[in-house]
């Protein structure tokens, strides 16, 4: 864990014009640059970048943040990966916290096995280009499937000469621990105790994870060899820096396209990703024969909700487009099919065409998921009635465990017409679906429930931890559960009468305090530290800093804010306002809270300025007053909300004597707050 104090010195050093000229190419627009926004396809300059705030922002589809954020969005990494990336990038030594021997010991491992792995990669692609053997075998091999040498250097393939020990050999030569080429699977061990290389005769296709690290490989046995071999492909085994269930081969060099097109294809192969690539098409990973889990799934929606799925167009490449797809259904994504023409694999196909056409083809040819699998189960099904009858309980399963009601509801008209279907009655089996899905969750959370107070109550048991790959075969549900909300008396709002008044009351909606709480918020991340004057008690001038001022405004009529951030973010404010050099802007915008300083990124950007020429005050001057005035009309906003209740109330007879009094006062109140905010309150 990075310590703060290191994560400030990297944020302090980014230059956020600098980290964005990599990948976006700017122009001056006065104090600040603009360009083309690199998450998605911007016709005009769009992402504008503020050196003076060190912030980015796109104005058309809303990205942005400081450095940090945006090398987490286009380098898809996380915000511990992010910060070291800019730390290398302008030589900062990164310093974390201290760990214990166990921690330091495993984090140490796990550097050993990526630095060998990153030698042995560029060992076997050394062989490939230099060795005999490489070029006549390897680099022959490579080239007859038309693989270009550009494409042999971007996914770094190699050839490991069919030697036993010619690898491990020149390991320990190199001065690399035995123990590590065994625990990464280079090599592995004899019952006689030799290490004996892996991949002997094979040609060999790195994996890279998201940050480009080497973390396994898979070797080919080439085509004269593969006649009676069992394992065409053998890849590496589980280790502490690889997991097959967990990774996608091809990410590392499609991530940046995924995101800039927000879509995916999928294909099954190695060489499927490499000839795509090949023809033009970079956003595409492979599964690399294995069942989709739910950790390949969410790796990919972090980049798209979109995917396509490209699969051959005999009888294996169907099964496979069935295939886990459900769980893609399950996240939330939009699944798209695309059966190949017969006798073609995406690699062949895309050695036949350019990109221009195969993007062409796939516009033309792609199917929704759901209407392609209700087609062709209608094909098979023919006028069989069990077996017409399994269909639509297999396509109204699929219909089910979507998260989106609307997408839903419109998948079961279209399949109703389809199937010749009462809409209604595949509608009350979707239902039935989900509430099966939901009881069934709710057992898991009860077993879970149990389990933790069986912890609790003995510390010293073990269990092994839920794994976070395990496949998805019911819906969770994605309905927030209602809530209580708890009351919160204050001075400005009469007390609830214990006898008559409802228990439960039905909370102020949060969105019509948004706007008002966005623009407090605001200007407590640009001037939070910066003091008002006000009075205490007794009448005496005090300055207190605007983030106080805020917070004890608030506290003393007991309101908070509705907007969960925003009250996030004020309480954690007050806790540090009297740490030694706080800035509120620094503060906020290198939070370790994602959430906080994405949002303070967001209020600090500007999408419009004054010319220079204007002479008038300045927001920061403007300030004190802006924040007292925003105050008062969150308050009246407040019992604006209050009196609505009230006159809901008065069409209760038992509820109507009391509501009606508390209306009165509430009134009495509000007109108070209309002297104080002037005439621009205009009283209903």
């Amino acid at each position: 864990m990075l310590d703060q104090n290191t994560i400030d010195r990297i944020i302090d050093a980014a230059n956020i014009v600098d980290v964005v000229s990599e990948y976006v190419s700017l122009r001056r627009a006065g104090a600040n640059y603009k360009g083309l926004c690199p998450f998605h396809d911007d016709k005009t300059p769009s992402f504008h970048v503020s050196p003076a705030k060190g912030i980015c922002k796109c104005f058309a589809c809303g990205e942005g943040g400081n450095a940090v954020h945006f090398i987490m969005k286009i380098e898809q990494l996380s915000y511990v990966e992010a910060l070291k990336w800019l730390a290398k990038k302008y030589g900062i030594e990164v310093e974390e916290k201290e760990l214990t021997p166990e921690q330091r010991q495993q984090l140490n491992e796990r550097e050993a096995m990526f630095n060998i792995n990153e030698w042995a990669s560029q060992y076997y692609h050394d062989i490939l280009k230099n060795d005999i053997d490489g070029r006549t075998i390897g680099l022959a091999y490579f080239h007859n499937r038309g693989f270009r040498d550009d494409i042999i250097e971007k996914f770094r393939l190699g050839f490991s000469i069919d030697q036993w020990e010619a690898l491990s050999k020149e390991a320990k030569r190199k001065g690399y621990n035995p123990e590590y080429l065994i625990k990464t699977g280079l090599c592995y061990k004899k019952d006689d105790g030799r290490i004996t290389d892996r991949y002997r005769g094979r040609v060999m296709f790195p994996w890279f994870n998201v940050s480009g690290k080497i973390i396994a490989f898979g070797g080919r046995v080439l085509d004269t060899r593969t006649k009676g071999v069992s394992q065409k492909y053998i890849n590496s085994p589980e280790s502490d820096i690889f997991s097959k269930r967990r990774e996608l081969y091809g990410l590392f060099q499609a991530k940046k396209q995924i995101a800039k097109e927000d879509r995916v294809y999928m294909v099954e192969g190695y060489t499927d990703v490499i000839s795509m690539h090949q023809c033009g098409i970079e956003n595409v990973v492979a599964n690399s024969g294995t069942a989709l889990t739910q950790a390949q799934i969410r790796l990919l929606h972090r980049y798209t909700n979109n995917i396509t799925l490209l699969y051959d167009g005999d009888e294996a490449g169907i099964h496979a487009a069935l295939r886990g797809t459900d769980m893609f259904l399950a996240e939330g994504m939009n699944v798209k099919i695309l059966l190949l023409p017969d006798g073609d694999d995406p690699d062949s196909f895309a050695r036949k065409h350019n990109a221009s056409e195969f993007k062409a083809y796939v516009e033309e040819k792609q199917t929704d998921f759901i209407l392609f699998k209700t087609n062709l189960l209608l094909q098979d099904a023919g006028r069989d009635p069990q077996k017409r009858a399994q269909l639509t309980l297999s396509i109204v399963y699929s219909i089910s465990v979507i998260p989106d009601e609307i997408l839903r509801a419109a998948y079961v008209h279209e399949c109703a017409e389809l199937l010749q279907q009462d809409e209604a009655m595949l509608l009350r089996k979707v239902v039935e679906n989900k509430q099966a899905a939901l009881e069934q969750l709710r057992k898991q959370q009860e077993i879970e429930r149990e389990r933790q107070e069986r912890l609790a109550n003995n510390p010293e048991t073990t269990e092994e931890p839920t794994g976070a790959d395990t496949p998805i075969t019911q819906e969770s549900p994605t309905e927030e559960q209602p809530t209580t909300p708890q009351e919160t008396p204050s001075r400005w709002l009469p007390p609830h009468d214990g006898g008559n008044t409802r228990q439960s009351v039905e909370p102020p909606s949060a969105s019509r305090f948004h706007g008002i709480e966005r623009m407090m918020m605001s200007l407590i991340v640009r001037y939070g530290e910066q003091n008002i004057l006000t009075e205490d008690a007794e009448g005496n001038p005090l300055q207190l800093p605007l983030i106080n001022y805020v917070y004890e405004d608030l506290s003393a009529d007991e309101l908070s804010l509705h907007t969960p951030i925003y009250s996030k973010m004020l309480n954690e404010a007050i806790l540090h306002i009297t740490d030694p050099d706080f800035q509120s802007s620094r503060y906020f915008l290198n939070n370790p809270d994602l959430d906080i300083s994405r949002e303070a990124a967001n209020l600090m950007t500007d999408r419009y300025q004054l010319s220079k020429g204007q002479h008038m005050l300045s927001e920061q001057e403007l300030m004190p007053e802006y924040i007292t005035h925003l105050l008062l009309d969150y308050k009246f906003l407040v019992i604006d909300d209050e009196m609505k209740k009230c006159q809901q109330d008065m069409n209760d007879p038992l509820l109507c004597t009391d509501a009606m009094h508390k209306y009165m006062q509430l009134s009495n109140i509000q007109r108070q707050l209309g002297k104080r905010l002037g005439d621009r309150i205009i009283m209903n």
